[in-house]
């Protein structure tokens, strides 16, 4: 990446939407610009976790403003990510499609150890370089991620169902605010985090920091009121507590340093860092300059860096960890993005979905771990529910039709296949894993792949049929299965 290239990283939170854009120099970023809107789409879930319109319309509406200031910008320098909200929301599809539409740039609905990951590469990326043993805690509007690691390196992660509105929401109706309400909301929390005791074991670590809102505006409050600059203390946790119940409320609640952005979730917020700090035994918690924003700003640098990608590191841990044969992924690989090639003009958006149809090639066998029947259907589920480090949950899913898809009756991806782009990547992957089926390196440079609106159409050169009957018989048995399908295929095998 050369030195003054602009990027941007945009964190759809479930209370606010962040965009911080920054300057690459000799691999570090130097902050430009940073804009934060309180949206707060946590707020907007139902009880059947439908976002509502007006939520919906609050994040377009902002999205919009963000995407003005990204003009000019290319899609490598962009990353946004979506966390929980988003992940909860079954219509979050609807949003996704018009943001996409609005901002200009692919949205990444990120798993909860996705989101962990990059907090935790923000984190540790603004803060200096030591060999320290550090607890990360994030906590959002509707997640709490925890991280373990040291240096560069997370070595746990966790992503918990609790944070600032979600808890407000629940515990503290209204904005109301009493020491009974605290107890049961501290209670609540520590429920659902009991587990991370062993997962992060005091011994294991040895500085806390507190990532993003809820810990950054504790520690805005204590400072403004005589308390020491720059930490969160339990004594100063419990003289904050000793403020909120004597106000009342959040309204009412008068205190140097609360913003008016934070008031109608503060309450949440403080009762699940109280909870932490108890469970923890925590006697002082530092707040951290980078988030997960950062921490996606740093993703674009690794990605743009050779062998810097983690998802291609994830791959080859996901083929290790199933015991996919590598060779004939690599044999798959080669074959389906060589026809990819022919029917996909080359750009930079088909560059991209070779490149995923290159990495669920080299998974497509990763389902024989469990059982070699119905091999796909296991290699599916692996994807659509495996903690995969860089990727995000639509690209998993699309990977896992692919994988589903490579082989069998094309009726149970009717809905997929309504993709032209997902239709042609499925094409590419079904025909190598037909050719390589000797699993050897089949002759495939004889085989032209062509496409028309709605056909696609194969062609070999003379005598190839004779020279390999197996793959012609079974290049006439694909033609009846696409048959069944809403698109045309037709093979000429001579």
């Amino acid at each position: 990446m050369q030195n003054g290239t602009l990027l941007a990283a945009i964190d759809l939170g479930s209370n606010s939407f962040r965009l911080e854009i920054g300057r690459y120099h000799s691999g570090h970023i130097e902050r430009i610009e940073y804009l934060k809107e309180t949206v707060r789409q946590g707020n907007g879930l139902d009880e059947e976790k439908n976002l509502s319109q007006a939520a919906m319309e609050r994040g377009w509406e902002c999205l919009a403003r963000f995407a003005e200031r990204l003009h000019g910008f290319k899609r490598q320098q962009v990353r946004a990510v979506a966390t929980q909200t988003l992940r909860e929301a079954r219509n979050r599809d609807d949003f996704v499609r018009q943001a996409q539409a609005i901002l200009g740039f692919p949205i990444d609905v990120v798993s909860g150890y996705e989101e962990a990951r990059l907090i935790y590469q923000g984190v540790s990326r603004l803060l200096p370089h030591s060999d320290e043993k550090r607890l990360v805690v994030d906590i959002g509007g509707r997640s709490t991620e925890m991280i373990m690691g040291q240096g560069y390196s997370a070595r746990a992660m966790e992503s918990y169902h609790l944070g600032s509105v979600a808890w407000s929401t629940r515990y503290f109706p209204r904005g109301q605010f009493s020491a009974a309400a605290f107890k049961t909301a501290e209670v609540a929390a520590k429920a659902v985090i009991e587990d991370a005791l062993d997962r992060f074991p005091p011994a294991g670590w040895t500085v806390a920091y507190g990532s993003s809102g809820t810990v950054s505006a504790v520690a805005d409050m204590l400072a403004a009121n005589g308390w020491a600059s720059g930490v969160v203390t339990r004594s100063g946790l419990d003289w904050l507590l000793d403020r909120m119940i004597k106000s009342g409320s959040a309204e009412q609640m008068r205190l140097e340093g609360l913003k008016d952005d934070r008031r109608p979730v503060i309450g949440g917020g403080v009762s699940v860092l109280r909870a932490i700090f108890d469970l923890f035994g925590i006697e002082q918690m530092l707040p951290a300059q980078g988030a997960l924003r950062h921490g996606a700003l740093y993703d674009l640098i690794d990605r743009d860096s050779d062998g810097g990608d983690v998802r291609e590191r994830t791959v080859n841990w996901l083929a290790h960890r199933f015991s996919a044969d590598e060779a004939q992924g690599k044999r798959v690989s080669t074959v389906s993005t060589a026809l990819f090639a022919q029917i996909a003009a080359v750009d930079a958006q088909n560059g991209r979905y070779s490149q995923k149809l290159a990495w669920a090639a080299r998974l497509h066998e990763i389902g024989t771990h469990i059982s070699h029947e119905r091999s796909h259907h296991h290699g599916a589920y692996i994807l659509d529910n495996v903690d995969a480090r860089g990727f995000s949950l639509p690209e998993l899913h699309r990977m896992s039709q692919l994988v589903l898809g490579q082989r069998g009756k094309l009726r149970k991806l009717e809905a997929a296949m309504q993709d032209e782009l997902f239709a042609k990547q499925l094409m590419a992957l079904r025909l190598a894993v037909l050719l390589c089926h000797a699993r050897q390196m089949p002759e495939h440079e004889s085989v032209k792949l062509a496409y028309k609106p709605g056909v696609f159409r194969l062609a070999t050169n003379p005598g190839w049929a004779k020279r390999y009957p197996q793959s012609a018989w079974l290049l006439g048995e694909e033609v009846v299965a696409w048959q069944k399908s809403a698109w045309k295929f037709t093979a000429d095998i001579r």
